[in-house]
C-alpha cells in the first residue's frame, strides 16, 4: 500500500468563493496494484491494441485510417490534393493532431522511400528515410494522393469483405482490416514500440512473397527459404546471407542478420562513393562516426568524407590518402561504423486482437485463413444479391405470362395500396416481386423490354450455381486467392534491391587487423592483474608495484601478437589479445583481468595461457588425481568469441592447469603427503575440453591431489623412488629427501 501523509488541511469556503472541492489538498491512501489496474492497464492495452503492432492485414490503425480517408475522397484515381487537406478529412477517423497525422503519411509516401511498394503518391519534399537532417515540408506545401497498388487494398472493400465500425464520435463507419489481395504486413516494413513489446518486421521482395505464399497454398511442406530468399530492403544494401541463420528467423519470427553498405571505387579521384546503406542508420551518423575515428587517428588512410547526396539520390564521398587500399579500408569501415549495421527481427503481429510472434509460414498461414474469409463474404455477398435479382424476374416472368391482365388489375384497382396485394393475388407471386412489377415504368411494359429481362433468368442461375460453388469448395477459393496474387506479382513486382553476400565466403575475404609486432613481457598475479610492458621500459623501471599481499604468479616473454586465454575456476576460458591491452609501466598495478574481460560475480583466473600457435596441449590435474591433456587447438576459434565455457572437466576442482609446449616431468603430491613423479607422455591427448582424463594417482579414502608442478632437476635426491606405472599411489619421501630444501617448491 502506498502511504503518503500530508499536513494540508481540506480547502475552507472564503467569502469570496462560491463553493470549494470537497476533500481539496488531501492525500488518499490507495493500493499500488489498483492504480495499475485502473490506470496503467488500459493504457498499455491501448498502445497494444490501437497504437504500435500492426494487425495481419499489414497495418497500424493510423495507417488504415489515413489510406481508408484518401480512398473515400476519391484519391485513388484522381489528381494530387493538398496534404493538409488530406490530413484535416483524416481527423474524422484519427483525433491525434494534425503533426501526427502527417508524420504518418510521410513515411508511407514515395517521396521518403521508407517502403518498398510506396502508398502514397507524392509531391513536394516528404524527406528521406536515410537523413536525419532532411527535413519535410509543411503539410500546405506537399501534395499526394493514393498509388496505384492501393487498388489491390481496397479491392471489393464495398462488398462486405470486411468487417465495419463506428468511428470515436459514431458519425462515420470505418474498416476494421483492409482486404489487401497480397501480404502486404511482410512487403512493406513496420516496426513499432508497444508497452512490454515491440514489433519489427523487416521487408520482403513483392514477387518473391507472392511466390512463396502461391507454393505454400499448393504444398503445407514447402520449405520457405527455397522461394523467399531474404529481405528486400527499399534502400538496397547488401545482406550478409547464412543460410541457417535466416531459417532460424523464418521459423520462429526472431533474430538478426547483417546488412552492409554498397560502395564503388572512382581511381581517378582515389575515393569510395557510397550509395546504399542499411536501413537502421543515417548518413549523418555514419559521417559523424568516421569524423570522429579521424579525430581519434585510427582512421589514417582518409583524407575527407561529404555527404553529396541530391537529386540523384544517396551518396557519400570519402577521399582516401595516396596508396590507400580501398577495398581493405572498406572493410575496416564495416567494422568500426554504421557502414555495416544488424536488423533485428521481431514478428510481432496482432491475430484476433492477441499479440502473437510468428515466423513466416505461421504469418503466411493466417494471412490466407484472412484471405479466405474475405473471398467467402464477397462470394457470398454476391451470391445474395444475384439470388435476390434472380427472384424478381422470376416475377416478371409471371407477367410475361399476361401483360394486358397486369395492366388491368392496376387501372381497376381503385385504391393504390391494393395495386400491390392484387398483383399478388392475379400472378401468384410474393409482396417484393409485386412490389418490383408496379414500379416498373410505363415505356417498359412492352414485351421486347420484359424478355430482355427475363432473358437474364438462365445467366444468373448459372452465376449463382459458380459462386455456391465456390462457398462449397475450398480449393476453387484457393485458386481464386492464387489467381489474384499472380495478377499482383505480374504487375506491381519489381527486382530485388538488396543483393546477398555468402558469409561463409565473406569470412574468407575479411582481413584481419594488422597488429603492430614487438616482443613484450606479461605479468601475470595472484589478485587477476595484468601487465604489459615492452623489454625497454622494464629495463628502466624499478620495483614491480602490486596490491598489498599480491603477487606475481607468471611472467611470461613474447609478442604484442599473442593470444592469451585465461582459465578460471568456473571451468570457463577467457580469450583476449595482448595488442587489447595498453603498453605499461612496472609503477602501476595494471588491469584487473576479471573486471576486463566481463567475468561473472566471484570468478577468479587459475591461470594465464599466451599462445602465439595453438600447438601443443593444456595439462590440467584434479584433485581426484586424474590428469587431462587436452589439445592447444581445442581452444582455437574461427570467430572472436570472448568466452568458452567447459573449458575443462568440472568434475573435480583443479589443482594445476599448464601450457605445454612438449612432453615433460610434473610430480605430484597428495594429501598424505605421498609423492608421483610422472611423465605427461603418458597420458593420452583428448581432443574434447570435457574429457574427465586419466587416473594417474591413486588416492586413499578423503585423500585429495595437492600439488602438481613441472619436475626440474635437482628437486629429489633419488628421482627414480618416485617414478611408477600409473595409476600409482606414490611413495613417502625419504629421510634424506626432507633434510634439505629440495622439496620446497
Amino acid at each position: 500500500m502506498a502511504k503518503k501523509r500530508s499536513g494540508s488541511q481540506p480547502a475552507k469556503q472564503s467569502s469570496g468563493m462560491k463553493g470549494y472541492i470537497a476533500g481539496a489538498g488531501q492525500v488518499v491512501e490507495q493500493l499500488i496494484t489498483d492504480t495499475l489496474e485502473k490506470n496503467f492497464m488500459p493504457y498499455a492495452m491501448s498502445v497494444i491494441l490501437s497504437r504500435a503492432i500492426p494487425e495481419i492485414d499489414g497495418f497500424k490503425p493510423s495507417h488504415r485510417k489515413l489510406l481508408f480517408t484518401m480512398y473515400k475522397m476519391g484519391l485513388l484515381d484522381s489528381g494530387r490534393t493538398k496534404s493538409a487537406n488530406i490530413v484535416g478529412q483524416t481527423m474524422k477517423l484519427n483525433p491525434h493532431g494534425e503533426a501526427a497525422i502527417y508524420d504518418t503519411m510521410v513515411r508511407l509516401s514515395r517521396g521518403h522511400e521508407a517502403l518498398l511498394h510506396p502508398f502514397v503518391d507524392s509531391k513536394g519534399n516528404f524527406g528521406k528515410f536515410y537523413s536525419r537532417d532532411m527535413a519535410y515540408a509543411a503539410s500546405r506545401y506537399t501534395e499526394a494522393r493514393l498509388d496505384p497498388i492501393c487498388r489491390e487494398l481496397f479491392r471489393d472493400i464495398d462488398r462486405d469483405t470486411v468487417d465495419f465500425v463506428d468511428n470515436y464520435d459514431n458519425t462515420m463507419k470505418e474498416p476494421t482490416l483492409l482486404p489487401a489481395t497480397f501480404p502486404t504486413v511482410l512487403v512493406n516494413a513496420n516496426t513499432g514500440i508497444a508497452v512490454g513489446m515491440a514489433s519489427s518486421i523487416c521487408p520482403f521482395n513483392l514477387s518473391e512473397i507472392c511466390e512463396t505464399t502461391i507454393s505454400l497454398m499448393r504444398d503445407p511442406e514447402h520449405r520457405i527459404v527455397d522461394t523467399l530468399l531474404a529481405p528486400d530492403f527499399p534502400g538496397g544494401g547488401q545482406i550478409v546471407y547464412d543460410r541457417g541463420q535466416m531459417e532460424s528467423i523464418y521459423n520462429t519470427g526472431r533474430g538478426s542478420f547483417r546488412v552492409r553498405s554498397r560502395y564503388s571505387y572512382d581511381k581517378s579521384a582515389n575515393c569510395v562513393d557510397i550509395t546504399q546503406i542499411p536501413p537502421t542508420t543515417t548518413i549523418e551518423a555514419i559521417v559523424e562516426k568516421v569524423v570522429e575515428l579521424i579525430r581519434q587517428g585510427k582512421l589514417k588512410e582518409v583524407a575527407d568524407i561529404r555527404d553529396e547526396t541530391g537529386l540523384d539520390g544517396l551518396k557519400i564521398t570519402i577521399d582516401l590518402k595516396r596508396g590507400t587500399d580501398a577495398d581493405k579500408l572498406m572493410q575496416k569501415l564495416f567494422r568500426m561504423t554504421p557502414l555495416e549495421d544488424s536488423f533485428s527481427c521481431n514478428f510481432n503481429v496482432l491475430v484476433a486482437g492477441t499479440p502473437k510472434v510468428m515466423g513466416v509460414r505461421e504469418l503466411l498461414e493466417e494471412w490466407i485463413a484472412f484471405r479466405v474469409e474475405c473471398i467467402r463474404r464477397r462470394t457470398h455477398y454476391d451470391l445474395t444479391r444475384k439470388k435476390e435479382k434472380l427472384h424478381l424476374l422470376q416475377g416478371l416472368q409471371r407477367i410475361l405470362l399476361d401483360i394486358d391482365k397486369a395492366i388491368a388489375i392496376v387501372r381497376e384497382t381503385e385504391e393504390e395500396s391494393e395495386v400491390v396485394p392484387n398483383l399478388m393475388i392475379g400472378f401468384g407471386i410474393d409482396q417484393v416481386q409485386a412490389e418490383y412489377v408496379a414500379e416498373i415504368r410505363l415505356r417498359h411494359l412492352n414485351r421486347e423490354y420484359i424478355l430482355k429481362r427475363t432473358e437474364e433468368t438462365n445467366q444468373l442461375e448459372e452465376e449463382i450455381r459458380q459462386l455456391q460453388g465456390i462457398l462449397d469448395s475450398r480449393s476453387k477459393v484457393n485458386s481464386i486467392i492464387i489467381s489474384e496474387l499472380q495478377r499482383v506479382s505480374k504487375e506491381y513486382g519489381a527486382p530485388r534491391k538488396s543483393m546477398l553476400l555468402y558469409a561463409d565466403d565473406l569470412q574468407e575475404q575479411q582481413e584481419e587487423e594488422e597488429i603492430p609486432q614487438y616482443p613484450v613481457h606479461l605479468f601475470f598475479t595472484k589478485e587477476g592483474y595484468f601487465k604489459k610492458i615492452t623489454p625497454l621500459s622494464l629495463r628502466m623501471s624499478g620495483e614491480q608495484k602490486l596490491k598489498e599481499g599480491d603477487q606475481i604468479l607468471q611472467q611470461e616473454e613474447g609478442s604484442n601478437t599473442m593470444d592469451l586465454l585465461f582459465f578460471t575456476n568456473r571451468c570457463q576460458v577467457y580469450k583476449a589479445k595482448a595488442s587489447d591491452f595498453p603498453d605499461t609501466k612496472a609503477s602501476v598495478m595494471g588491469e584487473y583481468i576479471p573486471a576486463r574481460l566481463g567475468m561473472e560475480e566471484g570468478e577468479s583466473v587459475l591461470y594465464m595461457a599466451a599462445v602465439q600457435e595453438y600447438t601443443g596441449y593444456v595439462l590440467f590435474f584434479f584433485e581426484n588425481g586424474k590428469a587431462a591433456k587436452v589439445e592447444l587447438s581445442a581452444y582455437a576459434t574461427k570467430t572472436n568469441r570472448k568466452k568458452l565455457v567447459s573449458a575443462y572437466s568440472d568434475k573435480s576442482p583443479a589443482v594445476s592447469i599448464s601450457l605445454l609446449p612438449e612432453d615433460t616431468e610434473f610430480l605430484l603430491t597428495n594429501s598424505q603427503g605421498r609423492i608421483l613423479l610422472l611423465h605427461t607422455g603418458a597420458i593420452a591427448p583428448k581432443s574434447t575440453r570435457s574429457t574427465q582424463g586419466v587416473q594417474v594417482m591413486t588416492l586413499r579414502k578423503n585423500g585429495r591431489l595437492v600439488q602438481a608442478v613441472a619436475y626440474q632437476e635437482g628437486m629429489l635426491k633419488k628421482p627414480e623412488r618416485y617414478r611408477k606405472n600409473i595409476p600409482a599411489t606414490g611413495a613417502l619421501p625419504a629421510a634424506e629427501e626432507t633434510q634439505g630444501e629440495q622439496l620446497t617448491l
